[in-house]
């Protein structure tokens, strides 16, 4: 069934109400469908050609308002024949670090890495599909011009979320004027959508108790010490160590599936994504304490924690959180605000009946 018929589908079920923002996304992944798809019965012909690159799609706009649904609705309709990858952005640019750091070691000239990547990306996939694009990080810009460009003359379209309109990509950052030819580059292959749904859907879950406690006082401590036992099954408490390629993340208290954290061991300290990965990787549920206010003075904190929360929601990661205050007063700063409520937004929802439900 193609992204129409299935957003449909759903609407006649009721899972989701109708939304004209998600209406007009959907236009746009029914019209990538149907060129993909049509190019997969072309390449069956006897005189086949190498199709135009089928124009991409990136939704871009505020927290919560359905646009990584959107993207796997659309990736999961596609047929066989159209062979895709579904990623966020932090993992994908690892692997490409990883790539390039692997070339190095291997005396392969960088210059020649990243198409080399892009060709190898092209022989399995048709279609990228990147969850929570943004570009912080002077190295992933200069990075991204190459790589795409390598990707999109492959052939590989691109579907990709994001709380940032192109334009707005790696705002403010250095030397941003070598990368605005990016920018150029994927306002040319995508079409532009933005999804300015009034509505938070994230907003509406359910709360339920036992997930978030605050303030951070000797009653919130007693609770917490009480939901870790309950959760880890009464598994034996022991300390661990999680090793990233050599850095060595100390685990206090660790039982079964779970795994205690302070916000100043995570946070505090120079973590990457890489770090928080290996973290959800090896635990399903996650306590993390003592989270503070969070003011202009603690921006690279801050990042830290919604790069943090962003990895932990991906990973369907159960989190258990103390903290001083309630999410959407976590952080008074202005520098990261705007990123911010999609934290505030993912921590709310991962208290939620439907959150952990498959969660663990």
């Amino acid at each position: 069934m193609s992204p129409k018929i299935l957003y449909q589908k759903r609407l006649d079920e009721g899972e989701i109400v109708s939304d004209p923002e998600q209406a007009r996304a959907v236009e746009a992944l029914e019209r990538l469908h149907g060129e993909l798809s049509a190019q997969a019965l072309q390449k069956r012909g006897w005189f086949s050609k190498k199709p135009e690159l089928a124009k991409g799609v990136y939704m871009y706009g505020g927290v919560g308002r359905g646009k990584s649904m959107l993207m796997d609705l659309f990736a999961h309709s596609l047929p066989d024949a159209v062979l895709w990858r579904r990623s966020h952005f932090h993992e994908f640019m690892i692997d490409v670090h990883n790539h390039m750091h692997a070339a190095r070691k291997s005396g392969v000239d960088v210059e020649k890495a990243l198409p080399s990547l892009a060709k190898n990306l092209a022989k399995g996939i048709k279609v990228l599909c990147f969850d929570e694009f943004h570009v912080t990080d002077i190295a992933d810009a200069m990075i991204l011009g190459r790589l795409f460009g390598c990707l999109f003359e492959a052939g590989v379209s691109v579907v990709a979320t994001s709380n940032w309109a192109p334009d707005r990509l790696y705002e403010g950052g250095l030397q941003r004027d070598r990368f605005t030819p990016f920018i150029e580059l994927l306002q040319q292959k995508v079409e532009i959508v933005h999804l300015d749904s009034p509505t938070d859907y994230r907003g509406e879950f359910d709360q339920i108790e036992g997930g978030y406690f605050t303030p951070l006082n000797m009653a919130s401590r007693k609770a917490l010490d009480e939901v870790f036992l309950r959760l880890s099954g009464g598994a034996k408490v022991h300390a661990d160590v999680i090793d990233v390629k050599g850095r060595q993340i100390e685990v206090a208290q660790a039982a079964g599936v779970a795994a205690r954290f302070s916000f100043a061991q995570l946070c505090e300290r120079p973590h990457g994504a890489e770090d928080y990965i290996e973290i959800a990787k090896k635990y399903k549920i996650v306590f993390l304490e003592d989270i503070p206010r969070l003011g202009y003075d603690r921006r690279n904190e801050a990042k830290r924690l919604m790069l943090l929360i962003d990895v932990l929601y991906e990973a369907h990661t159960r989190v258990i959180v103390s903290a001083a205050v309630s999410p959407d007063k976590l952080y008074s700063g202005h520098d990261h605000s705007y990123e911010f409520e999609r934290t505030i937004s993912r921590l709310n929802e991962m208290q939620s009946a439907e959150y952990q439900a498959i969660s663990v």
